[in-house]
């Protein structure tokens, strides 16, 4: 699965970093970004909480 972070709509809430570390982290502008690419299928879930939570919608899932 490919994670997609939209930089523009990021808020740094991080919510994605907390729910999901395996996945997201902050980077140095403190905005959130993809660190597993493919997302193991081990971290889909929580992956897809993440953007099913994150208040901007910047998280985009793809199968």
């Amino acid at each position: 699965m490919k994670t997609i972070v939209d930089r523009d709509a990021c808020i740094s809430c991080g919510l994605c970093v907390s729910l999901c570390p395996e996945v997201f982290e902050f980077d140095d502008e403190n905005i959130s970004v993809v660190i597993q690419d493919p997302v193991a299928p081990e971290n889909e879930d929580c992956a897809r909480e993440s953007e099913d939570s994150c208040p901007t919608n910047a998280i985009h899932c793809e199968d």
